[in-house]
């Protein structure tokens, strides 16, 4: 399954392992501030004018607009940050997310667009871990050198059933 804008574009082979080391090096510390409780670092990942929504496949796959969290631009990623990190108006937990099977769809010197598998595992205080939500990732990257920030973030879950306390980010 493929999001319209994500299709798959020829990426020479030494420049998709180049691509792909970066997505993975951006996963790596992305899930160790998010992981980490520093929620309000987590805007910091994502370019001013970034687009973040996380829907469920069927509206995906029927290009539907609709989805569960849908944010423009970084200042409403800071307001939810806040929000999560401050208010707390849930059971407190921990959460760890996976990131694997990262595909490059297409690179360029300005632009990398991947699609990744992941799995959001919760841990409530006083229960055991569960599977919170499982999906795909739709990516799209600015690349300024070395450094990668999302300007787009689409994170696709699996199943119209979820946990009705989705409130960290995926």
């Amino acid at each position: 399954m493929l999001l319209p804008g994500f299709e798959k574009k020829h990426v020479a082979h030494d420049a998709a392992l180049i691509a792909r080391a970066a997505v993975e090096d951006f996963h790596a510390e992305y899930c160790a501030v998010v992981d980490g409780g520093d929620i309000e670092r987590w805007p910091e990942f994502f370019t001013e004018n970034c687009i973040y929504r996380v829907t469920e496949l069927e509206n995906a796959t029927c290009g539907l607009p609709v989805g569960l969290v849908y944010a423009e631009g970084r200042d409403m990623l800071h307001d939810r940050a806040v929000a999560i990190s401050r208010t707390q108006m849930f059971a407190p937990r921990s959460m760890l997310h996976f990131i694997s099977n990262v595909r490059i769809l297409s690179a360029d010197d300005e632009e990398i667009v991947a699609q990744s598998n992941y799995m959001l595992l919760q841990t409530l205080v006083e229960g055991a871990t569960t599977l919170h939500q499982a999906g795909r990732l739709f990516d799209r990257f600015a690349r300024n050198g070395n450094i990668l920030l999302l300007k787009e973030r689409q994170a696709v879950y699996d199943t119209a059933m979820i946990a009705n306390d989705l409130a960290y980010p995926v």
